[in-house]
C-alpha cells in the first residue's frame, strides 16, 4: 500500500510516498478513524514523535555529528 503524505508547515507542502506492508495500512486506517482523523494526519504525527524521540536520543546526535562532520569535509574539497 502507497501512503501520500502532505506537510503543511509554514507556507511549504512537501508530498511523500511511502510503502507500506498492507496489515501496517489497515492498522494506520484503523487508528485514524477510531481518532476521527484524516489518515495523513495519523501518519504525520507519527513522523513528528519520531522526529522528537530521535532529537532526544544521545547516541543519534553522536551519529548524525559525525555525518556532518563527514559531509562538511565533502563540501569543502569540491569549493576548492
Amino acid at each position: 500500500m502507497f501512503f501520500t503524505v502532505v506537510w503543511y508547515h509554514d507556507t511549504t507542502v512537501k508530498n511523500l510516498t511511502i510503502r507500506i506492508p498492507d496489515d501496517e495500512a489497515a492498522n494506520a486506517h484503523a487508528i485514524a478513524r477510531v481518532d476521527g482523523v484524516r489518515l495523513n494526519e495519523t501518519v504525520e504525527q507519527s513522523l513528528v514523535e519520531a522526529i522528537e524521540r530521535c532529537r532526544q536520543n544521545p547516541e543519534f546526535k553522536t551519529r548524525l555529528k559525525k555525518i556532518i562532520k563527514e559531509d562538511r569535509e565533502r563540501l569543502e574539497r569540491l569549493a576548492k
